[in-house]
């Protein structure tokens, strides 16, 4: 059985609502469901929903702006890969008949669940909650050579506890798909902890640094995104018999298996389908019409290569297209109280993934509209 994660003695103290949620009887009060603003199911920082006893709405507003953190960092770590994280994808409820269970569904709920946590582990420690704050639970203790626990650390334990049960409540089948969902979820929360910084403060005579306190702080959600996606880019495929039910049996089997993985590692049943061509059955619109880079400062080579990735190996040819942008600029402040701009254009080189034989066609048309300029001038 999957072991329940112990609350931190400095929550336990002081978090009723938290033991509550141990208690079935939560499930009659808590409902979590996604909602729906497009007919293509998308989920926006409205996705959790909770009815019932005032005690467990006052995390409502972090755990939808976790959730909303969670969508915008997956929309970044695959802005320029072939899927990049498309509205369709992010349902987390297994009652869909469109969801897969590939390695892109195992990041969806990786990065919304570490989302969630870790917008309710930093709204504690920034005192929004009247039932917690610092983890000094372990202050005092020596933690290695020459430094001590202290300070206030980030409650993760708060966190970890709270985000478990609003994320994972969404889960209520026992079958394959419904636990390779729950382990994403904790996978996701131990990249929040995974990534926790250690920040140390000197004691000391005249400056010196004789003895340090330490305590752990959240890094950059941004880190965790980049965890996470090398998790991605590792994630184990499981394989299960075909035709494993829901029976006692298949259900021991199932759970056999994904303790045998480690917590910190994605999982997915499924491989994923070819995001290059448009699969409407699916919800992929497939690459062409899709922007992508090529010259630029600051670009990572992930992002150099992207007209190949997205273009090239997708059979597409890559098309340049001229804009222009308008943008406020050579901004002066008046006395008193004004700042008046101008407006600046600026004409700027973006790529596009177009078919072969419509660049080709393109391409013919504008080299004889140049033809048939040179002739007219000419007479």
């Amino acid at each position: 059985m999957r072991s329940v994660s112990r609350i931190p003695c400095s929550v336990r103290s002081c978090a009723s609502p938290v033991r509550m949620f141990v208690h079935w009887e939560v499930f009659f009060y808590v409902f979590i469901l996604l909602t729906h603003m497009r007919s293509y199911c998308c989920w926006s920082v409205n996705n959790f929903l909770m009815t019932g006893p005032k005690a467990y709405l006052i995390y409502s507003s972090s755990v939808a702006a976790g959730a909303q953190s969670g969508i915008e960092e997956c929309k970044y770590q695959f802005a320029w890969d072939r899927w990049n994280c498309p509205e369709r994808a992010l349902q987390l409820s297994t009652h869909s008949s469109l969801r897969s269970a590939n390695r892109e569904t195992a990041f969806v709920h990786a990065i919304s669940s570490a989302g969630v946590m870790y917008t309710l582990t930093r709204n504690c420690s920034l005192g929004d909650f009247d039932n917690c704050g610092c983890d000094d639970s372990r202050n005092g203790q020596r933690g290695g050579h020459g430094w001590l626990w202290g300070g206030c650390s980030d409650n993760v334990g708060f966190g970890e506890a709270i985000s478990k049960q609003f994320v994972d409540a969404l889960e209520t089948g026992q079958d394959a798909r419904a636990a390779m969902n729950l382990h994403n979820n904790e996978a996701g929360r131990k990249a929040v902890k995974g990534t926790m910084q250690k920040t140390c403060k000197c004691h000391g005579v005249s400056g010196s640094c004789t003895t340090q306190t330490c305590w752990l702080q959240l890094p950059e959600f941004r880190e965790v995104g980049n965890y996470l996606k090398e998790k991605y880019h590792r994630a184990l495929k499981v394989d299960l018999l075909r035709g494993a039910g829901n029976s006692a049996a298949s259900r021991g089997a199932i759970a056999e298996t994904f303790n045998s993985i480690s917590r910190k590692e994605l999982v997915h049943l499924e491989d994923s389908p070819d995001y290059c061509l448009e699969n409407r059955t699916l919800g992929l619109p497939g690459t062409e019409g899709r922007e992508c880079l090529k010259k630029g400062k600051n670009l990572n080579k992930w992002e150099k290569r992207s007209c190949k990735r997205l273009c090239g190996e997708c059979g597409l040819a890559v098309e340049e297209r001229k804009a222009e942008m308008v943008s406020s600029c050579n901004c002066k402040f008046h006395w008193c109280c004004a700042v008046k701009c101008e407006q600046c254009r600026k004409t700027v080189t973006k790529y596009f993934c177009v078919k072969k034989g419509g660049q080709r066609g393109r391409n013919e048309s504008a080299a004889i509209r140049r033809k048939n300029l040179r002739l007219r001038k000419k007479h």
